[in-house]
């Protein structure tokens, strides 16, 4: 008799869709797009130096990517619905601390975000991969950017203009989005995704999941992209507003460049249309070419830092594409038996770049002007324009055609933004 009283949605969680995990990703693109302009522009103002701002994200890329491939072996010991909700509640804490304004309670609150970010990507992809179908993927990247869209959009540019008006307002924002994005969670009712049997013992070695993902080339091709693409979002987020402060252009330019540009999520539908009318492969090659030659031509001494702003800003553009598609040759290749260990190994590619690019850019301005890392970027850009020749033409079309979803990801019924980085 009591039993009936209770809903059914209690009773029996319904089966996530695109749309509700893209949902939890537009939750997490407020948190992340209102702090992602302020954040270079606090750092710098603690530490006073371009090149210790360069040292300081070196070293938090350096340990967060250490915490992001560890996350498989965390979550043999801890549910992994227990590691999201501790990642949601480190970043609401990281919020909170860099409120204090000093030079040691902002690179912690830099720590905490970071760290927070890179576990819960990890476990948002491993449930992407337990319940999204291959099939789907193409739809749910688009879906989770366009639900990502307004955050994006609308975040950089209001963040650095609440934090002229009040300092502590973007991190009061932040932190309610951050718990926003835990209640969204719990309510998904995800619980520790689902369980598919390889081995009868667990190897002891956290990390012996490197031979598996080293021997598959399409996976370190899908994944290279992920952390050149990474760079690119570094270079254009972080050193932008610096470039803008050091040519007289404001410290507002920064966040309201990257507003302007992160407008054109709401274009993934027709993003999408391209790469499904032309193919994966056309895409990624288009956005790695376009993204480099505009980088390139922002770095040369022009002279004019406006010509190297509306060049970065346009090159940007191009990397939003390939947020639409890049990460698909990564998606497309993983084996239902390694969704969380490949997922953590996709996510290191935002702490990969995290390394990568203040550890260049440090080189770099050793002996060239803060431009110089425009170039540098647009070289890894470029490079990947080459790299990409060795994709497949019909990559994603044959097996989203003939490929039924329950039989591969073993999916109860067929389901129904980013990102920037990470950045």
């Amino acid at each position: 008799m009591h039993e009936r009283r209770i809903p059914e949605w209690l009773r029996h969680a319904p089966a996530p869709s695109v749309r509700g995990f893209a949902v939890l990703a537009g939750a997490e693109a407020v948190a992340r797009g209102i702090l992602i302009s302020v954040y270079p522009l606090v750092v710098y103002e603690a530490l006073g130096d371009a090149l210790l701002v360069s040292g300081v994200y070196f070293v938090i890329g350096v340990i967060s990517l250490m915490i992001g491939l560890l996350v498989p072996y965390l979550i043999r010991y801890i549910p992994r619905r227990y590691l999201y909700s501790m990642g949601a509640m480190m970043f609401v804490a990281g919020a909170l601390v860099t409120i204090l304004q000093t030079p040691t309670m902002v690179v912690t609150g830099l720590a905490l975000i970071t760290f927070a970010v890179v576990i819960t990507f990890v476990c948002f992809n491993a449930y992407v991969l337990d319940y999204v179908a291959k099939f789907e993927l193409g739809r749910f990247e688009t879906s989770r950017l366009f639900y990502s869209a307004a955050g994006w959009t609308a975040g950089p540019a209001l963040g650095v203009v609440l934090y002229g008006w009040w300092r502590p307002a973007p991190f009061l924002i932040a932190a309610v989005a951050a718990a926003g994005m835990l209640g969204v969670f719990l309510f998904m009712r995800l619980g520790n995704g689902r369980l598919i049997t390889r081995r009868k013992r667990a190897p002891t070695n956290p990390f012996a999941y490197f031979g598996r993902f080293a021997v598959q080339p399409r996976l370190v091709t899908g994944w290279i992209f992920a952390v050149i693409r990474s760079c690119g979002w570094w270079v254009y987020v972080v050193y932008l507003p610096i470039y803008a402060v050091q040519n007289g252009l404001g410290d507002t330019l920064g966040g309201v460049a990257l507003s302007i540009t992160n407008g054109a999520l709401f274009l993934s539908p027709v993003m999408l249309w391209f790469m499904q009318r032309s193919s994966v492969r056309m895409a990624v090659r288009t956005g790695f070419l376009m993204s480099a030659l505009l980088f390139l031509l922002a770095g040369l001494p022009h002279g004019v830092p406006m010509l190297s702003v509306a060049c970065l800003m346009a090159g940007s553009l191009f990397l939003i594409l390939l947020d639409v598609c890049g990460g698909l040759p990564f998606l497309l290749a993983v084996k239902p038996s390694e969704r969380t260990e490949m997922s953590a190994i996709y996510s290191s590619f935002r702490d990969v770049s995290g390394i990568v690019t203040p550890g260049v850019a440090w080189l770099v301005l050793l002996a060239a002007p803060l431009s110089g890392i425009f170039i540098a970027g647009g070289a890894g850009l470029f490079a990947c324009w080459v790299l990409a020749r060795t994709l497949h033409p019909r990559l994603g079309r044959a097996r989203i055609a003939v490929e039924p979803a329950p039989a591969v990801l073993g999916v109860v019924a067929p389901p129904t933004e980013g990102d920037a980085p990470l950045v």
